[in-house]
């Protein structure tokens, strides 16, 4: 190590040449992907040795299409993965009037509803000549499962009584 210059604090000097490494203790073994010399220097030579190094080919259009539409259909289930916490969420927040209740409701209503309005720009980076079809079905279940994030929302509104509908809870009786 170098000596410090008086200006220059010790940490400073210490980061421009840090300690040499300590020599390995004899019967452990590196762990898996570690090379104890320099970083990545023995990774390297090995893998020019074996000739490994080759760059990754391209995927072929159908390996494409098939990434697309897996994450098509990824896209097409998001919607019901966020449904058990807003139920919860719904259930928890009881069925009276307080303003987080209210704004629970209004985001149950306004996120399928803007998911409705915006299914084609979700998929339209998945779309190719060859998946059209099968990318239909992916859009019929993205409705559906808006559908059902809508119905949690109207189930909402029925528990807190606003919906209108009280012939359903309360049935008349004759005078």
């Amino acid at each position: 190590m170098a000596a410090p210059s008086p200006s220059v604090p010790a940490w400073v000097s210490q980061l421009e040449s840090p300690p040499p490494a300590r020599s390995k203790v004899s019967g452990v073994p590196d762990p898996l992907g570690f090379s104890s010399g320099s970083p990545g220097s023995k990774v390297r030579d090995v893998a020019k040795k074996d000739g490994k190094s080759q760059p990754r080919k391209p995927p072929t259009s159908d390996e494409m299409e098939t990434l697309k539409l897996k994450k098509a259909w990824e896209v097409a289930l998001a919607p019901v993965k966020s449904l058990p916490m807003t139920a919860i969420m719904m259930y928890m927040s009881g069925n009276s009037l307080q303003i987080f209740s209210i704004m629970m409701v209004f985001m149950a209503f306004k996120n399928p509803l803007v998911g409705l309005m915006s299914t084609n720009q979700a998929f339209e980076r998945f779309q190719t000549e060859g998946n059209s079809a099968k990318l239909f079905q992916t859009k019929l279940v993205y409705v559906a499962m808006q559908l059902v994030a809508l119905a949690v929302g109207v189930w909402k509104i029925n528990a807190m009584g606003l919906l209108p509908c009280a012939s359903l809870r309360f049935p008349m009786t004759p005078l």
